[in-house]
């Protein structure tokens, strides 16, 4: 399957999470605390292994953005409410991130 990498829109759902339609139609929604607990930088995320070196069960399930841009045309940044905010999300991790039925059985990762 290949994959659409470009958000079509990107829109809060409620104070807790966010979606975003691909160009190819697909939508994904994600919470804020799940983006929180896959943060792409290098605090967050070994960089050669991809261990993560943060606890998700840490960060709390009311976590919300203080601050999120579009970074040029490849990804988007966000503050959250913990003072984090270094890392950029890339469109193609944040569609690789994408957690619903018809992504999880493309990719072969377990449905939530």
């Amino acid at each position: 399957m290949s994959l659409n990498f470009s958000p079509k829109t990107i829109e809060n759902v409620d104070d807790q999470r966010l979606r975003i339609i691909w160009e190819d139609s697909h939508e994904s929604v994600y919470s804020f605390q799940f983006l929180r607990q896959n943060c792409p930088c290098a605090m967050c995320k070994d960089e050669f292994s991809g261990e993560v070196l943060i606890d998700p069960e840490a960060v709390p399930p009311d976590m919300k953005p203080t601050r999120s841009e579009i970074v040029g045309n490849y990804a988007i940044s966000f503050s959250f409410t913990d003072g984090h905010g270094t890392g950029i999300y890339s469109f193609e991790n944040l569609r690789k991130l994408c957690k619903c039925k018809e992504c999880s059985y493309h990719t072969g990762s377990e449905t939530n």
